[in-house]
């Protein structure tokens, strides 16, 4: 089966390209000219140019395909654009679905974020719903997503079938330009921490979460939505696995959550000024306080949607950075 993956060079993109091909889909890569290729090397995939804000570039690379993973996104924890965050993850979303539908592709499959979802109390699970707005959720990001989804799963008909997935936080190998938490990762690895952050998260394996959506794209239900969530981990807990794994010391020290979240704003400011990606911003900081009690239930008995140790998780992702050095 032909398939084309937008957000191909991004992390769930490539290791995402890596599961398809090893099922034996025939697999093209949508990629912006000016992105790096390296991430998709040696793969035997087929390389088409466009960008999902340029509709035509999308009908061209949709030609001939049945499903269409869309993958292709701004992942913005910071003030950052909105401008440029809101035409891509919305603008381009509609653009996604009005070329699937002129092309006649069969299946879209979505890959949004949890943050998309509203938010429930502390305590209290947060599981599918197919109710989203921008005025449900904090953040750009989040509001973006959330919009996106409404999009995606109105779009869906007799000649569509549309299915959302939403992984919670991210890590794992083949990550070629680290992330926020992948920075984070490698910092504590090298000893550079001087403290840890209040609060926790919920993690995933790129890896899962790459099965999930192609188990989503084989098993999944049209206008339906499935959470591909990981294990709920402090920050605490996160680096004391990173200290096991790397015999290098974790930091002591603890910052107050409302400390970070009221200096978050000079943090974005100072890494700007230095030109690197903050760790911590203040979207960051109030994230790390939210619920993030996901339930991948529903995913596990429709899709057979598995996870592995987060242990192990860490221990790859350390092992694929000092890979490609940087630790």
């Amino acid at each position: 089966m032909k398939c084309i993956v937008t957000g191909a060079t991004g992390h769930i993109g490539n290791v995402l390209v890596r599961k398809l091909l090893e099922k034996g889909y025939e697999v093209k890569a949508l990629v912006l000219k000016k992105e790096e290729q390296n991430v998709l090397e040696g793969l035997g995939v087929e390389i088409v140019y466009g960008d999902v804000t340029n509709l035509e570039s999308l009908n061209k690379a949709f030609e001939g395909v049945q499903i269409v993973f869309h993958l292709a996104g701004i992942i913005e924890i910071g003030s950052g654009n909105k401008k440029r965050t809101y035409q891509v993850n919305v603008e381009g979303t509609k653009n996604v679905i009005q070329a699937c539908k002129e092309q006649k592709v069969k299946r879209l499959v979505y890959t949004s974020s949890v943050h998309a979802i509203e938010e429930l109390p502390n305590g209290q699970t947060i599981s599918e719903t197919t109710e989203f707005g921008k005025e449900k959720v904090k953040g750009v990001y989040a509001k973006t997503k959330a919009e996106a989804t409404k999009e995606v799963l109105a779009a869906g008909d007799e000649n569509l079938e549309v299915i959302v997935v939403h992984p919670s936080g991210v890590i794992g190998p083949y990550e070629y330009l680290p992330s926020n938490l992948g920075q984070l990762i490698i910092d504590c690895a090298k000893g550079k921490m001087g403290a840890y952050l209040e609060g926790g998260y919920n993690f995933v394996d790129v890896r899962d979460v790459a099965n999930g959506i192609v188990l989503a794209a084989e098993k999944g239900k049209t206008k339906n939505c499935y959470i591909l969530a990981g294990h709920k981990v402090t920050v605490k807990e996160l680096m004391k696995l990173i200290e096991e794994i790397t015999g290098v010391k974790a930091p002591k020290f603890k910052i107050a959550r409302w400390f970070a979240y009221a200096t978050g704003f000079l943090s974005e400011l100072y890494y700007k000024m230095v030109k690197q990606k903050p760790l911590f911003t203040s979207y960051a900081v109030y994230t790390l306080g939210t619920n993030c009690n996901f339930s991948s239930h529903k995913a596990m008995k429709e899709l057979g949607y598995t996870i592995r140790p987060i242990k192990e998780t860490l221990k790859d992702t350390i092992d694929w950075f000092k890979k490609q050095g940087k630790i």
